[in-house]
């Protein structure tokens, strides 16, 4: 059977044959602006360009602050570009390590590296695994150590070879374990203090950091072992021993500096009592004058006199393990008298000394003081209920509380009772050392802030040495991509849409050109 086409179908196949017929030269014709558009492309991808500069990110350090009486980890962070040379740091956590300093496992091997591995653990999920290879992790002992590495140097070597195996365990980059001298300790502190304070750099209502431009501050600082004064000091340096230059942001700082090694609050409890245990002749029961009246303790000999601070105080403790019991008596101007024995404030070799022929320039501007200065002052105003900002009005709080007994200290301050009996002592010590030492006096006291923090930072030598590393790490510079301003990013558009639409038409030209091809095959 037969079957015809209508006049229809038939008129739309010729004229799809017809558009068919002139196919090569509409290819022709679409060959080139394919040409052109493809050509112009390229040149606006090359030619019409910008820098970007992308952001490098951040990069990381850790210091682990290995105290006298504790350790503290402490992650900073800071700008992978850097600012005049020097990372625009900040503190990104902190993490207490549980238990008493490296040195007080001396006869426990291991123990120091495994008291680490809390802390560091912690460091692995705070910091971006991406950046743990370039992550530097530095551990700096303090004046614990110090005394150590006098008493016993083989031992202090071992703890830190301890430690620096366990953290070299870790994926970080390990810059190394040290014990640091007591004006680096001092210097570092300072750094910490003034970087807090702004007084470096500033950032700007422009969104951008700009040289302050501002005086620095002093830094006093007081752990277990030592205590540290540091400042910047126009005037001359008897004893350049006690100088230190550092360069931060863009700028370089002349700074006095000096630690008194045994100065700090542990050492100086021990001191003072070593002290009255030789002064009434090694009895069985010793009055301490500084003691609440109504506190009795036993100490062992031994133990009182183990420390390169009390060693000297007896030559030779032959009962080692012998009792000797202690009594308070809350009489607070022998307690100063005694407290006053542990400086020596005569002969001085310069023309002017704080204490123990040490020569200081005079005290000028403002000063920070914090650790164990931070909690004498903050305990004495909570219980006397005063505000402390004299000399003379720190003395009246410390006699304040060296007359009280211990069931009044307990009443004030419960939460503090394991250290409630040494307040007294640490007082008087803090206000002789400001007053008579360093020379703080009714007009320039004042000037002194008492703090723990500044923001969420812990004031400590721990940022002001990362501070200092970052002018040792190289920066990072910025990647570089091109980029298109809007307008070529346009034109580009427009092309492409341009080089699409003729793709199109060469497809169906294609496609034309096939079927008339077949429909003339089936013709014939």
């Amino acid at each position: 059977m037969l079957v015809t086409q209508s006049a229809s179908d038939r008129l739309g196949q010729l004229h799809f044959m017809a558009l068919c017929s002139s196919s090569s030269a509409l290819r022709l014709f679409l060959l080139i602006p394919l040409l052109i558009f493809g050509l112009l492309s390229l040149l606006l991808l090359t030619l019409h360009s910008e820098d970007v500069h992308n952001e490098p990110g951040f990069m990381f350090g850790i210091v682990l602050d290995a105290g006298s009486s504790h350790t503290a980890m402490f992650i900073y962070k800071w700008r992978a570009d850097k600012q005049n040379g020097t990372g625009v740091v900040t503190q990104h956590f902190e993490c207490h390590v549980k238990g008493g300093g490296i040195s007080s496992y001396v006869d426990q091997p291991g123990a120091a590296g495994r008291s680490l591995e809390m802390c560091l653990d912690q460091a692995l999920k705070e910091i971006p695994k991406e950046r743990h290879h370039v992550t530097p992790v530095f551990l700096g002992a303090t004046a614990g150590m110090r005394l150590l590495q006098i008493s016993n140097p083989k031992k202090s070597s071992q703890i830190l070879q301890e430690v620096g195996d366990k953290i070299q365990s870790y994926p970080f980059n390990f810059s190394g374990t040290s014990i640091l001298s007591g004006s680096a300790e001092g210097a570092y502190g300072w750094v910490t203090v003034n970087y807090l304070l702004e007084n470096f750099i500033k950032y700007g209502f422009v969104g951008r950091w700009f040289r302050a431009g501002r005086p620095t501050v002093g830094a006093l600082d007081m752990g277990g072992a030592s205590t540290q004064i540091t400042f910047v000091t126009q005037e001359e340096l008897e004893d350049k021993q006690e100088g230190m230059k550092l360069h931060l942001y863009g700028q370089e700082y002349s700074l006095y500096t000096h630690s008194f090694q045994c100065y700090g609050r542990e050492q100086v409890l021990s001191r003072l009592l070593a002290h009255l245990v030789q002064s009434q002749g090694f009895p069985s029961l010793v009055d301490h004058p500084c003691y609440p009246s109504d506190l009795n303790r036993t100490v062992i000999l031994g133990s009182l006199f183990s420390s390169p601070c009390t060693s000297h105080y007896v030559p030779d403790v032959s009962e080692p393990q012998r009792l000797v019991r202690v009594k308070g008596s809350g009489r607070y101007d022998l307690c100063v008298g005694n407290v006053s024995e542990i400086f020596s404030f005569q002969d001085c070799p310069f023309s002017h000394c704080s204490f123990n022929k040490v020569f200081q320039p005079g005290v000028r501007g403002s000063f920070m003081a914090f650790s164990s200065f931070f909690y004498t002052h903050t305990f004495l105003q909570r219980v006397t209920g005063s505000t402390i900002t004299t000399s003379s009005q720190l003395g009246e709080a410390a006699k304040s509380v060296c007359n009280m007994d211990l069931h009044q200290l307990l009443l004030l301050a419960p939460d503090e009772r394991s250290r409630l009996q040494d307040y007294c002592s640490v007082s008087v010590f803090v206000h002789i050392l400001l007053s008579r030492g360093y020379g703080f006096d009714e007009e320039t006291f004042p000037k002194i802030s008492f703090q723990k923090k500044a923001g969420d930072t812990t004031v400590g030598w721990a940022l002001g040495y990362m501070l200092s590393l970052t002018n040792l790490l190289p920066a990072e510079t910025a990647e570089v991509s091109k980029s298109l301003t809007p307008a070529v990013w346009g034109t580009l558009v427009f092309f492409c849409g341009l080089l699409i639409t003729a793709v199109l038409i060469f497809i169906l030209l294609r496609v034309c050109e096939q079927k008339n091809k077949s429909n003339k095959e089936g013709v014939v």
